[in-house]
């Protein structure tokens, strides 16, 4: 029951409710380790908690493989390093701190890499010559924003997930944040280490295979609009990052091919299944327009 188990754990930490955003954002925080990640926007109205949710997701991955900024300006993400983002977590606290490197996002997200051609100077002669930056993904790409209307490229290439903003919600909030003032709540913070420890190392151990969709020519889903191209992908990507992240629980398969071996994982229909409870919130809201 790992699913559940990261819920339950995630309630430990102190984050109330939003389980199935919860859910998506630790999916799509293990897909770093996929070919084609997913991407997240968490949106929201100020001070419902997009931040808090994030930084819950974001605080269980180990702090090797993930980059969190403020804000990044239009030529940052070029100069990175070829290898420093590659099956890594990239966070940017606010979409409008990365609207200057959107571009370049948007590219990273759908090719897989970057590049670019700019002018230095020789370190031997001195003179201006034409240097090549290039830096690999893929990378997962997690943001938060408060706009109503999100950058439309953007928002294609990314899962986006709303906060509760109930007064339900709020009360159960109130009632952590009065918790954790009791002895109770010491308790809970010295155990929130703990775990945190146990998801950061339970993280290092996956590895990048290879996923292979048994059931994917069975599969169906909505074609009366053109931007369903992208979240078809979506949609497989989520199923695939169920599998990944149960890659201890499955049989690991090989492919031998020109000399080269393969490992794979199968998906089994129960990742289907959880895929399919998750997407119906999560795409359902992105897909209607209103």
């Amino acid at each position: 029951n790992l699913l559940e188990r990261i819920l339950t754990d995630f309630d430990r930490c102190g984050v109330v409710g939003e389980n199935t955003n919860k859910l998506v954002g630790y999916l799509a925080a293990s897909s770093r380790k996929l070919e084609r990640p997913l991407a997240v926007v968490i949106q929201s109205t100020s001070a419902a908690g997009k931040s808090s949710l994030m930084d819950a997701i974001l605080n269980l991955m180990p702090t090797t493989e993930r980059l969190q900024y403020s804000a990044m300006t239009g030529q940052s993400l070029f100069y990175m390093g070829e290898t420093n983002l590659k099956h890594k977590i990239l966070a940017i606290a606010e979409e409008e701190g990365a609207s200057h490197a959107s571009y370049a996002l948007k590219l990273l997200q759908s090719e897989g890499e970057i590049t670019i051609a700019s002018t230095g100077k020789d370190d031997d002669s001195g003179d201006l010559v034409t240097k090549e930056y290039r830096v690999e993904g893929p990378v997962m790409l997690f943001l938060t924003t408060t706009a109503i209307d999100i950058d439309e490229e953007l928002m294609n290439r990314c899962l986006v997930l709303t906060v509760n903003e109930s007064r339900q919600q709020t009360q159960a909030i109130h009632a952590a944040q009065r918790q954790r003032r009791t002895l109770n709540g010491l308790q809970a913070k010295l155990e929130k280490s703990q775990l945190t420890e146990l998801h950061r190392n339970a993280q290092h151990l996956l590895k990048p295979l290879a996923v292979i969709n048994p059931y994917a020519d069975q599969l169906t889903f909505l074609d009366d609009k053109t931007r369903t191209r992208r979240d078809h992908e979506k949609y497989l990507t989520l199923i695939d990052s169920v599998a990944l992240l149960h890659q201890y629980q499955r049989d690991i398969k090989s492919l031998n091919h020109n000399g080269n071996t393969l490992k794979y994982i199968e998906v089994q229909l129960s990742d289907i299944h959880t895929a399919n409870r998750l997407a119906h919130d999560v795409l359902g809201r992105t897909l209607d327009e209103l």
